[in-house]
């Protein structure tokens, strides 16, 4: 599997190339801070949501979660591959790792309404 680091994740963003962000972590990990433009989805809701929140299989995806020694970013990232995603990677250090390099971070819920957020409780708060 492809990996990639903090300082690409950093240039792609600098730069304003498209990239998703996903923290495979439960919501409210995700509501206290996640990487910039970022969007929650948790590895078992890949394989339903990927598709609307995809539609570019070529599109370069990051997945990412705590740290190392958490797997969810990988089982996300196994299971776009699975699903015919081309230009997927995995940022293995993951939150702590961006974190500790002093980088900014957004916090709150993806979803900006209630009502959205309600509408999305059935997966990935930003699905």
């Amino acid at each position: 599997m492809k990996t990639i680091t903090r300082d690409q994740i950093k240039q792609h963003l600098d730069k304003g190339d498209k990239i998703a962000l996903i923290e495979a972590l439960p919501e409210k990990y995700f509501e206290e801070g996640h990487l910039p433009g970022a969007i929650q989805l948790l590895p078992d809701q890949v394989k339903a949501k990927a598709a609307s929140l995809f539609p570019d299989k070529n599109q370069l995806i990051v997945t990412y979660c705590a740290n190392t020694a958490c797997q969810n970013s990988k089982h996300a990232a196994e299971a776009l591959i699975g699903l015919g995603y081309k230009n997927v990677a995995e940022y293995v250090e993951g939150k702590q790792d961006w974190v500790e390099a002093g980088l900014p971070v957004e916090t709150g819920a993806c979803c900006s309404s209630t009502q959205a957020k309600k509408a999305a409780s059935s997966g990935g708060c930003c699905g």
